[in-house]
């Protein structure tokens, strides 16, 4: 973003309005059916809803998403894999493999995660660990690095369910993991797959009902109830949305989601640049940006000030400071603030010839600029 100063005047304060409110969001979350349910912002893991974010429940078929997470960490995707007998014919649902195919990993993954394969879960869990009980130690260690303190796992599969449960915030930290994982991020968000012949189509609806779906796992048995695990993306703000026990998980995602983007947008102030008037300097212009950057969560009220002068004398050095940015929001209150910095040099022309005054000046404002009274130019 690239905002010209101007010239004539003789201080700015310049309000950058970041998106406008979406009319008609809703203040208050949707009321949804799910027993347990988390809309988490994907980059931080912030939680923005959430419903008995911490009750034990089942996570059915969601448990894959930690799964194939695991592959894709340990496994090459090209490897070569032959299916052995007591990996196939598994209860529930499947990805049909029969003993002595070979399938690479990245085939397996399709099958695990578009059509949530019991046989592809256990065929990657003995390749990465060599039998399944090993790999569920490599699940709840795995786990634990995530800070799902809430949580144990059994199976790869998330069929079994003695021992197994987890909790709404520990899926929510989990599908924020795997969504940062671009090759996960490329399988799941996928709406159907060619692989060995056979078409694998997506088990997430959302990818076709919901803007900006790019993910991630549906899961059901009558011990789990429906259990979904979403992710979206709109105008550069992803977000997560865990819904456990939900008879109604489409719509209640879709609501949800709807309601966070409403009232949430995301922006990074390392993209925002300036250009200030150069006074004597062999450049005319000279690019001004935040000291520092990185993707901020923000409500859609905020709005930004830069606070900078209408322009500058030369010599400047990049990384000395120009002025300040700052976020506030609806109420005015400070939300992220940062020092503005000239992102080049601008060098004296020796050729300018300047009068008396101006040198005065010049020399009045060179002193003042690298003293702590450097005067601040703000214009409300």
């Amino acid at each position: 973003m690239r905002k010209r100063i101007p010239r004539y005047s003789i201080a700015l304060l310049l309000i950058l309005r970041l998106l406008p409110p979406s009319a008609g969001a809703a203040e208050e979350a949707p009321e949804v059916s799910a027993r347990a349910a988390v809309v988490a912002e994907l980059e931080t893991g912030r939680i923005l809803f959430e419903k008995n974010p911490d009750l034990p429940m089942k996570a059915a078929s969601t448990v894959k998403i930690l799964t194939g997470l695991l592959a894709l960490e340990e496994l090459d995707m090209g490897e070569k894999i032959t299916v052995r007998p007591e990996w196939t014919g598994l209860e529930g649902s499947s990805m049909y493999l029969r003993p002595g195919e070979e399938y690479t990993v990245s085939e397996l993954l399709y099958g695990l995660l578009l059509v949530s394969g019991n046989d592809a879960a256990m065929t990657l869990a003995c390749a990465v660990s060599g039998s399944e009980e090993a790999f569920v130690e490599l699940m709840n260690e795995r786990a634990e690095v995530l800070g799902m303190t809430g949580s144990v796992f059994v199976d790869a599969s998330g069929l079994r369910a003695e021992g197994h449960h987890v909790t709404a915030r520990d899926m929510a930290a989990l599908g924020c993991a795997a969504m940062k994982n671009a090759l996960f991020r490329a399988i799941v968000s996928t709406k159907s797959a060619e692989v060995a012949g056979k078409t694998l189509q997506n088990h997430n609806k959302l990818l076709w009902r919901c803007e900006g779906a790019v993910g991630v796992k549906t899961g059901y048995t009558k011990a789990a109830g429906r259990t979904l695990v979403s992710c979206a993306e709109r105008d550069g703000l992803a977000l997560v949305c865990v819904t456990l026990d939900d008879p109604e998980d489409w719509a209640d995602h879709e609501a949800l989601l709807d309601w966070a983007f409403g009232l949430y947008t995301s922006a990074d102030p390392g993209e925002m640049e300036w250009r200030l008037s150069v006074v004597s300097g062999l450049e005319p212009e000279v690019p001004v940006r935040p000291a520092r950057g990185g993707r901020l969560l923000l409500p859609r009220e905020a709005r930004w000030e830069a606070e900078l002068p209408p322009f500058v004398y030369a010599p400047v050095r990049a990384g000395e400071r120009a002025g300040v940015l700052r976020c506030l929001d609806g109420e005015g209150v400070l939300l992220w603030e940062a020092p503005l910095v000239y992102g080049e040099d601008a060098d004296l022309d020796p050729t300018q010839k300047l009068d008396f005054w101006e040198k005065l000046r010049w020399a009045w404002l060179f002193a003042c600029r690298h003293s702590a009274s450097y005067p601040q130019y703000v214009f409300y």
